[in-house]
């Protein structure tokens, strides 16, 4: 064989090999949207059979989240000192045994506890999606890779709700509830031993140490701000939740300041400011904040339409978000590949747009049909609205992306899932103003379906108006992202040329 045949052979092998690695990471990706949306089909269920209590149901939910996005930043930074691959290995193993030993929770105590170190794990493996295929495909590859992102997370947002339906009313072998994270055990142990096989290991291209003043304060800041918005309207809004939500932002500001003094030390800090330098992932942050406060409203406020106001089962209620998910799906695909390469982030704006008009619609098919609507006069709403998401949900990591130095991606990677499941709290928090606050205390049986559905069309006006300031902050994205401009890898900011010259 010539050198030249063993050199294609080679190259072809490295190309099956990425996108092989590519599926293993995308799996785990859904496996975590998934599992965030699953439990709550399944809380009567588990609230029937584990006898668990009021509080030990929320925690069972707000505790995956709280440890989550509590670990994000700290995961993301782990995977560039030790190794993307390494840590994701880490965490899809121990997010699959955290899933067993949730599947096999002896009592609520246990499940509660169960569910706080699959946030863990969860946090340890989701940052290292993004960072590998970052580090993984070359630039101008990107953008077929988020295409395939955000078709994964349309799909994800509404098959957890379906697929946590028909496990807990199959109510395979007489185990009730438990088959929804046992679900997670056979993938996660095939995705583990693939991952082994498969990804590449890559890291920071110069040692780093791990910032443990910075993980403190940022998981400090993290859960003042977030505990309260997740816990604060079942427990009546109380002083100290307002406090701590106050206190986090200084301990934000103690934050900034010392990561700016570790930067200039030993250029090893926990969340790397000069990110936010880069235009493109300084504007896309705030984007995607704003559009995660817009999608904590929708997804909870209209699973509660359906199941309280309307009175459908989980079964009908997850089969409803169908055309929804397909939509998101397609659109999202064809966003990346064909539109955004040509009219840049026109697309985003567009997207906004088109998810704001597929709510209006939404708000008029509810008023006209009231408690007597169906299904399929859903279907016409979920479309747009499903198309205007995946229109901005691939690109916008993308244009996040797109400027990111290679030895920072895990960092970056973490940032972007911490702030958007930071928007999602912040959602979760404004629901309790633009949904329960327009519902009575004390209501009768035949109220709450009329009191309900009142309720989501006065919410679906608040998510409007988000997405409205989110096409506005659209603005301050580049035209295109870096790689549809040049077609090769981002230029580096100035101090990080300057880092690599002194290394």
């Amino acid at each position: 064989m010539t050198s030249t045949e063993t050199t294609s052979t080679s190259t072809s092998t490295a190309h099956r090999r990425r996108w092989f690695a590519l599926a293993i990471v995308m799996t785990a990706a859904f496996m975590d949207l998934v599992d965030v949306t699953i439990v709550n089909i399944a809380i009567p269920s588990i609230q029937q059979d584990a006898g668990a209590s009021f509080s030990q149901i929320q925690w069972i939910t707000a505790g995956y989240a709280l440890a989550f996005a509590a670990g994000l930043i700290t995961g993301g930074r782990l995977g560039d000192i030790h190794g993307r691959r390494r840590l994701f290995l880490v965490g899809i193993g121990g997010f699959t045994l955290a899933s067993a030993l949730c599947g096999f929770a002896a009592n609520p105590e246990m499940l509660v506890a169960s569910r706080i170190l699959q946030g863990a794990m969860a946090a340890m493996m989701v940052p290292q999606v993004l960072s590998i295929v970052h580090a993984t495909f070359p630039a101008h590859e990107r953008g077929k890779v988020f295409g395939l992102f955000g078709a994964i997370v349309g799909l994800g947002a509404v098959s957890g709700p379906l697929l946590g339906a028909l496990l807990t009313e199959w109510n395979l072998f007489g185990l009730q509830w438990r088959p929804i994270f046992l679900i997670n055990l056979p993938v996660g142990v095939v995705a583990f031993l693939l991952g082994r096989r498969f990804i590449t290991e890559s890291k920071a291209p110069k040692a780093l140490k791990l910032d443990l003043v910075g993980v403190a304060l940022v998981t400090l800041g993290l859960l003042m701000l977030l505990y309260p918005l997740t816990r604060g309207r079942e427990l009546g809004w109380p002083l100290w939740g307002y406090v701590s939500m106050a206190g986090a932002v200084g301990v934000f500001a103690a934050l900034v300041a010392y990561e700016r003094r570790k930067s200039a030390r030993d250029g090893s800090p926990l969340v790397e400011l000069s990110l936010f330098r880069v235009k493109s992932f300084a504007a896309g942050i705030a984007v995607q904040t704003v559009f995660g406060v817009a999608l904590g409203v929708f997804f909870l406020v209209w699973t509660l339409y359906m199941q309280v106001g309307l009175g459908w089962s989980p079964l009908r209620a997850g089969l409803t978000g169908v055309p929804f998910s397909i939509a998101v799906s397609v659109a999202a695909g064809m966003s990346v590949q064909k539109l955004v390469p040509r009219f840049g982030r026109k697309v985003l704006q567009t997207g906004a747009l088109v998810m704001v008009l597929g709510v209006l619609v939404y708000i008029a098919e509810a008023h006209r049909y009231g408690l007597g609507i169906a299904s399929w006069q859903m279907a016409l709403p979920l479309v747009v609205m499903g198309v205007g998401m995946g229109l901005i949900v691939a690109p916008l990591t993308d244009v996040v992306l797109s400027e990111v130095p290679r030895e920072h991606a895990g960092s970056a990677s973490g940032l972007i899932n911490t702030v958007q499941q930071m928007g999602n709290a912040l959602g979760l928090g404004l629901v309790s103003v633009v949904f329960f606050g327009s519902i009575g205390d004390d209501l009768t049986a035949p109220e709450v379906g009329p009191a309900f559905a009142d309720a989501f069309q006065h919410a679906l006006g608040g998510v409007a108006a988000v997405m409205g300031v989110i096409f506005l902050l659209m603005f301050a994205l580049p035209k295109r992202p870096a790689q549809h401009v040049e077609g090769g890898e981002p230029e580096l900011p100035v101090e990080e040329k300057e880092r690599e010259l002194v290394s």
